[in-house]
């Protein structure tokens, strides 16, 4: 197997298990089966909105970037967005709810764990020089 083949064995695999992350928590914990801390969460934000509906949107929002992983691989704008989007979400959740980051599967792991995919995924890209 050449390095190339291998850099996009790596590359697509990275792809689908961010892809599938961003897949699982827009659609189970916050379109259908909206999380106690997913509603803890929006809630401390004070938001004007409906909880559900933040929840659903951010859950649609989700389930979009998922499908631009997955079926936009000549640009790495949304993989830099998930990173981007990570970063901020663990700062979010340090400030409003820090009790949350030693819990079992606990943001700051998920988060991490996340945006190293992201950067596999940077890494293994042929096309890098395209955004």
């Amino acid at each position: 197997m050449t390095n190339d083949i291998k850099l996009n064995l790596i590359n697509i695999i990275s792809r689908f298990i961010l892809a599938f992350v961003f897949l699982y928590h827009g659609i189970v914990p916050k379109i259908l089966w909206l999380d106690s801390t997913e509603i803890l969460l929006i809630e401390l934000h004070n938001l004007s909105f409906k909880t559900e509906h933040v929840a659903m949107l951010g859950g649609a929002f989700e389930i979009v970037l998922a499908v631009l992983v997955i079926f936009y691989k000549k640009s790495l704008l949304p993989i830099y967005t998930t990173i981007i989007l990570f970063i901020v979400l663990l700062i979010d959740v340090s400030i409003i709810q820090p009790n949350l980051l030693i819990k079992a599967f606990n943001p700051l792991t998920m988060n991490v764990m996340s945006i190293s995919l992201g950067v596999i995924i940077i890494l293994s890209d042929r096309n890098k020089e395209i955004l």
